[in-house]
């Protein structure tokens, strides 16, 4: 396998070597059950020291892309979809899935607030962020503002402007995981369509009659299935 690797001094080394190795596994240069080039190869390749590569390896073993046999390497499990690399550069993407892994509980305790909280007027606003994303959706278009707005919606509708201020904190990152995540769906079928949009609706539909659980759940539920959907190929919904 080509280790022609490229530097770029002013990005994080680990997400560097992260995003090339990542682009090797979508490009299928590297494949499921292949074994990864060993730390001395990268070493010598990427120029970089053994703890950069070894905390880009336990990146790509956290997000079930790679596993470690002791004694043996490390070796591929499973091959991203194509737009995760064709929507925004490799070496963003592990930013972008440290992003998901903070939302994850922080949006589910915002969304189990908001069902405690949200008064008609907070509903209303829910409501016409999802049926905007979902109008943008059908048309074949990228939603991604109308789904930050959804979410944004929700964190209003907490009644904690702490929670508003770590979302607006966030934006960015949120924008751009949605953009790629959303791009794929684009580009899937029409269940995993239906399936987005139903998550959402399930996140409304909790908050709005008040099911603290539910809302709590709901918003995990679809934060952790569009991370699966943005790293898994075989995930067809």
């Amino acid at each position: 396998m080509d280790l022609n690797f490229q530097i770029n001094k002013r990005e994080k080394l680990s997400d560097q070597l992260y995003g090339q190795l990542l682009k090797k596994i979508v490009a299928g240069e590297l494949k499921e059950g292949d074994k990864l080039p060993s730390e001395n190869e990268i070493a010598q390749a990427f120029q970089v020291s053994r703890p950069v590569i070894r905390e880009a390896l336990m990146r790509l073993q956290a997000d079930g892309l790679i596993y470690s046999r002791q004694g043996a390497g490390s070796f591929v499990k499973a091959r991203p979809p194509e737009g995760l690399i064709k929507f925004t550069a490799p070496s963003d993407i592990a930013g972008l899935l440290r992003c998901f892994e903070a939302r994850l509980p922080l949006e589910g305790a915002i969304a189990s607030l908001a069902a405690q909280r949200a008064t008609e007027e907070d509903l209303k606003a829910i409501e016409s962020a999802l049926i905007k994303m979902e109008d943008i959706m059908n048309k074949g278009a990228i939603a991604d503002k109308a789904d930050f707005d959804f979410h944004m919606a929700i964190a209003n509708a907490a009644g904690n402007e702490f929670c508003v201020s770590i979302l607006s904190t966030l934006h960015t990152a949120m924008r751009s995981g949605m953009r790629v995540a959303l791009n794929i769906t684009k580009t899937g079928s029409k269940e995993r369509l239906k399936k987005v949009q139903e998550e959402h609706r399930t996140i409304y539909d909790a908050i709005a009659i008040g099911d603290v659980t539910a809302a709590d759940l709901a918003m995990r539920y679809h934060i952790q299935s569009a991370r699966t959907r943005l790293m898994n190929h075989q995930r067809g919904a």
